[in-house]
This record gives structure tokens, sequence and C-alpha cells, in this order.
């Protein structure tokens, strides 16, 4: 019998195509570099974080039947996740994402989640048949959900009973999704990880520091905030109060996926039961990490 999985993530997954370059890019420059296809997307991204903290994670997404499909399915299951409830159409494509990448950080990317988004509510059936959770018995355990859903399958979700028990964890995904998660800000069982500038859009305005971001949120609802600015201080806020933080400094071997690597951490350390200090401080040094192109991150 396979193992109940200890936590959901919800939302993209699919092939990251990352381009490298070690130098500084111009708009429109033609560059030496390398490109990687490696398995992506900010759900998956998390669950491969997750598996490596020693959580059982379960993938709920649409992944095609097409050729890239069937080899994203065998890598995750190569690396332990459980895709047994991943929703499987013939007639979409699997979803994919680009990036290009300099020394300085991410220069620009595309991210292609129509399939995701087509799919809709059809990734949540396992929540209501009884394979994961039903109306009458509903999920109990963590959440990670991805801004990659639509606007209104997060608001579904926001009030929908199949969640009413579960611990959700919530990201934006990109600045340019990040209002979609409005319906979830004042959540009762939600915890936000947004960066300085998601922050902003959430509240309409600009923040000049994380601590300041996360506070402004917490004003507004927010039962948890977890707010990054890149390599400046990082605020983890509640009604109670703030705890701030900066990360480890680190060369930059990699930027993609730092977010969601962060995200994943911090949730394994709730999980093995470490204080909210020591918490953020985990996840802090797992995205250092992580950057530095450590595999173990």
């Amino acid at each position: 019998m396979r193992a109940r999985p200890d936590i959901l993530c919800i939302g993209s997954v699919l092939w990251d195509v990352i381009g490298r370059t070690p130098g500084a890019m111009a708009p429109g420059a033609d560059v030496p570099g390398t490109i990687t296809r490696i398995p992506g997307g900010v759900a998956m991204n998390i669950a491969m974080t997750l598996r490596r903290q020693g959580l059982r994670p379960a993938l709920l997404s649409a992944v095609g039947r097409d050729g890239p499909g069937e080899a994203l399915v065998a890598a995750a299951e190569a690396m332990g996740l459980d895709t047994a409830h991943l929703h499987r159409p013939a007639d979409l494509p699997t979803d994919s994402y680009m990036a290009i990448e300099d020394a300085r950080g991410l220069i620009a990317a595309v991210a292609d989640a129509h399939s995701l988004e087509a799919a809709g509510a059809a990734i949540l059936a396992p929540l209501a048949d009884g394979r994961l959770g039903s109306l009458d018995a509903p999920w109990a355990g963590p959440v990670a959900l991805d801004g990659n859903l639509t606007e209104d399958l997060l608001a579904e979700i926001a009030t929908s009973p199949l969640f009413a028990a579960a611990d959700l964890r919530v990201a934006p995904a990109s600045p340019g999704k990040a209002t979609r998660l409005l319906a979830l800000l004042t959540h009762p069982r939600a915890t936000l990880y947004v960066n300085r500038q998601e922050a902003g859009l959430l509240c309409a305005t600009t923040f000049a520091s994380a601590a300041e971001a996360a506070a402004a949120l917490v004003g507004r609802g927010a039962r948890h905030v977890l707010v990054t600015d890149g390599a400046g201080p990082v605020c983890a806020a509640d009604a109670t109060g703030q705890i701030t933080r900066t990360p480890p400094g680190v060369t930059q071997a990699r930027v993609t996926g730092a977010g969601d690597t962060f995200m994943a951490a911090h949730i394994a350390a709730e999980r093995r039961g470490l204080a909210p200090a020591a918490a953020l401080e985990a996840a802090l040094a797992a995205a250092a990490a992580y950057v530095a192109g450590k595999d173990d991150a």
C-alpha cells in the first residue's frame, strides 16, 4: 500500500529550461553559456526540497501524456515523489518554463502554465473523491499552494470545505501573479511566502524593507507571513511580532527555484518542531546552499 503523503504540493509541475552565462548580459546580447532542462515549477521545486528534507510530498497538478510529460513523471518518481494523484490530460501538452540568468541573477523568464490553468479544479479531484480527502473528512495536513493556479481556483480554495482543516502555505510564483493571492491574504490558516515586491503588489504600494512589508501584510489581516528581499534581511511576522534575519552570503551559481527552496525548508523545519527563529535560520541556510549550487540544498 502506498504511504500517505506528509504534504500536498499543488500547482506547477513542468520542465525548467534555464540558460546561464557567467558574465553580465545586456538586452539583446548573444553570449556563451550553458542551457539545462530540469524538473521544475513551484510545486515541483517545493516537493523536491521537501523530499530531500525527509518528507513524503504528493504532487497535485496537470501533466500531459506527451513525451515531455512521461519523462517528467518518471523523473519525479525516481526522486521519490508521489505522482499517483497527478491529473494526466491526453489533450493538453506538458507545461514549461524558460529563464535566462547571468552573474547578477535572473534576466528574464517566460512561464507557460496554460495546461495547469486549463485543467482548473480537475487537479483537486483526489481531495474530494476519498483518495486524499472528502467533504466529510477533509485533508488535515499541510498544503503548499502556488500562484500558477488561476485566480478563480485560488478563490475557490480559500472558501472550499475540502481545505477546511488544511495548513495552507502559499507562494505567488512570481510578481506577475502576486495579486492572485488576494483571496487567501486573510485566510485564518494560511502562511504567505512572498518577496518584498510581491508584498507591495498585494498592498498596492512599495516597501523599503521586508520588515515594513511584513508589518503591512499582518496589518491587512494576514495570519503569518515570511517576506524575503534577495540578499537583504528576511522577515517572519504574525500578530505577536517579527523576527528578522540576514541571509548567509554566498557566491551565486543559480537563482531560479531559490524562493521555493526557502519555503520548503521552512515548512520542513517547522514540522521538525523548530522554534520560529530557528526555522527561519534553517530555511535561509537551505536557500543559500541552493543558490551556491550545492546538490544537497
